[in-house]
């Protein structure tokens, strides 16, 4: 499949709004000459000999094009306009990586007989591109560099196509032409694609047949996409007329809801594609840049390499008007597909998970783990521009790592019916901590009981039960404070060692600076139900060796907590859980933040 690049300078076709991928022209740059030796006398000035000032004219304006600076590379030369012409061209083209011109030799008189301008040195150089798709593309080429005048000390470059390379002619540039085998996907664990070729539909604006604005504008406000169309207003209004202004890219479904008001409006363009799209999962997926058709975040800029394959390649001279190609300066070959990327995701957990935060007014993640594997099942995110969150946010986990306060008390031989209190308020240093709503339950609040109301100040009455390290080490038995690696980008938890009395007193009731994301959370909670921390793992291909817990919880332990957490759905603070088919365990929690506005 061809790739197209904004902003060639070649003629574009007549098919331009159908948005079909095609081969991608790109306009690539550098510099030669056969450089001979002139007889004229050149006089010096502070000094410098004639070599050392033509190499110094040469470095700066082979210096000012490396930098990406046509302009400026193009005013040291005698043809400012017709240099800047083509080394623009070169550079919004060409889209080199990286560019590096360096003088290469000795400066040489030139032999004006021979094509050199009068008092002229020729300049050795080596141009060196890294192109996409590519890698490092290199030739040793020259320039002329002139004296301004017999009597005037300034230089210039003498410009002439062969400058861009020693083969160019008037009226050719360079060209990059890839061609990408089709992308592969990213597949659910039964097979199913998470991401996949998927039909969409390029809008763009024929500004001089846009006849209504107004209506215009609010059709395209109506797809709740984040389009600022006041801003497509302004560069409507700046554009040239007949020259399309691109506007956005919608998957086929939203395009589907939307046709009927879309195509009512005079001066809207649409042209249906082709391109790889996340079905589920998305913000874990990413996305594909789509300029460059590379990934660009989640699984598609991880495995970039994997999914992409190899591109074929290759640079030629081609006719500027024509576009057509005159010479092969560079084959590279290539064309090998890419392969799937196989992720343990559950397609139908997935698309539950997706459904189940669908409406809501809040910011919220989903993960759902297999307990006996660490295989990831489901991660879901809403909204969907806040990224990767269920994998990677950083977070207080706040009542839910009770879970883990708890297990530290059973550990260190608290009983799960002896006594710890649930006094309404608790104050430590001064900061006075209280429950949700304030509530209390008395003396005689046992564990199990503090566990399944979550009673704050329960476990924070009892903070002379732990030491500054106990939850470190506690969390240690549910793999936090290890390493892990799913195969895709996560945050593993942070429980730092308590510093004073009141960091701790936060600490147990998952505030302060205890972090987690949810799958951090979710794996807790899976490590409660397997007995033992299993690795959450995404790609499995890619995770040779899942981390290992440095401890284990006792049997007991586990007990007790699995006893906890199915009270706490039956009689607890999570009855709401009560009608979930199968036998619910859980543990629910609230954080309070401290943002900017209190």
């Amino acid at each position: 499949m061809g790739d197209s690049a904004p902003g060639w300078d070649l003629p574009q076709q007549q098919d331009q709004d159908t948005g079909r991928h095609r081969t991608k022209w790109i306009i690539a740059g550098a510099v030669g000459v056969t450089v001979l030796a002139i007889g004229a006398v050149l006089l010096l000035r502070d000094g410098d000999s004639p070599e050392d000032a033509a190499r110094a004219e040469a470095e700066r304006f082979l210096g000012a094009w490396a930098d990406g600076d046509p302009e400026a590379a193009a005013a040291y030369t005698d043809d400012a306009k017709a240099a800047a012409s083509l080394l623009e061209s070169v550079q919004r083209n060409l889209g080199a990586e990286e560019t590096v011109l360096t003088v290469s030799g000795t400066p040489v008189r030139g032999e004006p007989g021979d094509g050199a301008p009068e008092a002229s040195y020729a300049v050795p150089f080596t141009a060196s591109f890294t192109l996409p798709g590519v890698g490092e593309w290199s030739y040793e080429s020259s320039l002329y560099a002139a004296r301004d005048g017999v009597e005037d000390e300034g230089w210039h470059v003498h410009w002439e196509p062969r400058l861009v390379h020693p083969e160019l002619a008037d009226g050719q540039t360079l060209v990059l032409s890839t061609d990408r085998p089709e992308r592969a996907p990213i597949l659910a664990a039964d097979g199913s694609q998470l991401a996949g070729p998927s039909a969409v539909w390029d809008l763009s604006i024929w500004p001089a047949r846009l006849t209504d604005p107004d209506a215009a504008w609010e059709a395209l406000d109506g797809l709740d996409v984040g389009l600022d169309t006041d801003a497509l207003a302004d560069r409507v209004e700046d554009s040239d007329p007949d020259q399309a202004v691109s506007v956005v890219s919608l998957r086929d479904q939203v395009f589907r809801e939307h046709e009927d008001e879309l195509r009512a409006v005079e001066g809207l363009q649409f042209a249906e594609d082709t391109r790889p799209l996340a079905h589920l999962a998305r913000t874990v997926v990413g996305g594909i840049d789509p300029a460059t058709g590379t990934g660009s975040s989640g699984l598609q800029g991880r495995y970039e390499e994997q999914l992409a394959g190899t591109a074929s390649a290759t640079v030629v001279i081609a006719d500027r008007e024509s576009g057509d190609a005159v010479e092969v300066l560079y084959e590279q070959e290539g064309g090998e597909a890419g392969t799937p990327v196989q992720t343990t995701i559950d397609a139908d957990v997935q698309r539950a998970a997706e459904a189940a935060l669908e409406g809501t007014d809040q910011a919220g993640s989903i993960v759902a783990v297999r307990p006996s594997t660490g295989e990831v099942l489901a991660a879901a995110d809403s909204p969907l521009d806040s990224g990767d969150r269920s994998l990677s946010g950083q977070l207080a986990p706040g009542s839910t790592f009770k879970v883990i306060t708890t297990a530290a008390l059973l550990e260190n031989g608290t009983a799960p019916e002896e006594a710890i209190g649930c006094p309404k308020y608790e104050t430590v240093e001064g900061y006075r901590f209280q429950n949700q709503n304030e509530f209390e339950l008395g003396p005689d609040t046992t564990l199990h009981e503090a566990f399944t109301a979550s009673c704050n100040t329960a476990y924070i009455g009892n903070r002379d039960r732990f030491d500054d390290d106990t939850l470190r080490l506690t969390a240690e038995a549910f793999g936090i404070g290890v390493e892990w690696d799913l195969g895709a980008g996560s945050f593993d938890g942070s429980v730092p060692d308590a510093e004073g009395a009141s960091d701790l007193a936060a600490s147990l009731i998952g505030q302060g600076r205890v972090q987690a994301s949810p799958l951090v959370m979710a794996s807790v909670a899976a490590t409660v139900a397997e007995g033992t921390f299993h690795q959450p793992v995404l790609v499995p291909d890619a995770v040779p060796d899942p981390a290992v817990a440095p401890r284990e919880l006792s049997a007991e332990t586990v007990d007790a907590l699995r006893t906890m957490m199915r009270d706490t759905v039956t009689q607890g603070t999570a009855t709401v859980l009560g009608d979930v088919p199968g036998v619910a365990h859980a543990k629910t929690g609230n954080a309070e933040l401290d943002t900017r506005d209190g």
